[in-house]
């Protein structure tokens, strides 16, 4: 059980993981196991500005409190480092305000573990803490679990510091007005929830991608199997792969760039099925319990989805996952032989399931 030097079971506790989409759905069941364990205590998450929005509806978590790496990035670059301290300062002061006993930094790095020591928590669990953030824990867990888990890290370190770990899954939360705009925007296109299958082609590495040709290839043929339509999710960085994937697909429904996180959301807990790419719509694909086709390639962060109508497709190269270090001068064979047919064999698996 977690404990608090010379007190009773830990009653004010804060989550720091800050950033990035998947990585907040991954570690989104610790919330609600520390409050089945401790059905009373105060729960708090830092966490940057936008993303905020995957936890702004869970019901373990009490409060979010916002950092602004952004702007405290900008304000270091343009040498204005009065206007960066009293950031620093507000920061501190409203986390103190709150009177943590403990803090979870779930991220181990050294930004991290400095706004963890800023909350001035007697008590600081650090999860495989390195870049000499480990010097600002009380403790530190080292990663561990079964790394082909989903959440196997988060789980790993809920099971060392005694929470309850039953039902340890990705969740996420709508909220109604999130829902009511993604109504509207599907009203739009003539879709009804449940009769179209998002696709999540996106993500911040080329060698993360499945190939544009594919996905063209697979909209017919899904289309035609499967009776839903296909609709592109992604970003306004995505515009223009999007419209070239959209230019070769008749009858996909092309919504890149026209819906902010907590609209995405709706549109992936709504959907009939959802094939991605390793990025955060296709975790939060999981999340919903949405049934997902998963394609990894370069990376390969679980194989056990913990549901039955979720997928994994990776091939297991010998040179995979090769993560930020590919060797195969962009043929990225781990992702083009994956074919089309492949994945709508495990399409079909997923909505049987």
């Amino acid at each position: 059980m977690v404990r608090c030097a010379g007190a009773a079971s830990v009653k004010r506790i804060l989550i720091v993981r800050t950033s990035a989409i998947g990585d907040v759905v991954f570690a989104s069941p610790l919330a609600a196991a520390i409050r089945r364990s401790h059905p009373d205590a105060y729960i708090a998450w830092l966490v940057e500005p936008g993303i905020d929005a995957l936890i702004a509806h869970d019901p373990a978590i009490d409060a979010r409190i916002l950092w602004s790496k952004a702007e405290w990035a900008r304000l270091w670059r343009e040498r204005r480092f009065g206007e960066l301290w009293r950031c620093v300062c507000a920061l501190r002061g409203e986390l103190r305000s709150h009177r943590f006993d403990t803090v979870l930094d779930l991220q181990g790095l050294l930004k991290s573990g400095i706004l963890a020591w800023l909350a001035g928590a007697r008590t600081r669990i650090g999860l495989g803490s390195r870049e000499s953030s480990q010097w600002l824990m009380t403790r530190v867990v080292p990663r561990g679990g079964d790394i082909a888990r989903i959440s196997s890290e988060y789980l790993h370190l809920a099971e060392q510091i005694g929470l309850d770990t039953d039902d340890f899954l990705p969740t996420l939360h709508v909220s109604p007005d999130a829902e009511a705009r993604a109504q509207a925007l599907l009203a739009e296109h003539g879709l009804t929830p449940g009769r179209y299958a998002v696709f999540a082609a996106f993500t911040t590495r080329p060698q993360k991608h499945w190939f544009e040709d594919a996905w063209q290839t697979l909209a017919p043929k899904l289309a035609e199997r499967t009776g839903l339509t296909p609709v592109l999710l992604g970003g306004p960085a995505d515009a223009e792969a999007a419209a070239r994937i959209a230019a070769g697909a008749p009858g996909l429904v092309n919504l890149v760039g026209r819906t902010k996180l907590p609209e995405a959301a709706a549109l992936v807990r709504g959907a009939g099925l959802l094939v991605g790419v390793d990025t955060g719509l296709t975790h939060m694909g999981i999340a919903f319990a949405t049934p997902t086709v998963a394609i990894f390639g370069s990376t390969c962060p679980y194989t056990n989805t913990g549901r039955t109508n979720a997928r994994v497709i990776w091939l297991g190269l010998q040179c995979s996952p090769c993560k930020r270090r590919p060797t195969c001068g962009g043929a990225y064979t781990c992702l083009r032989d994956i074919t089309p047919d492949r994945v709508l064999d495990e399409v079909a698996e997923a909505l049987a399931a």
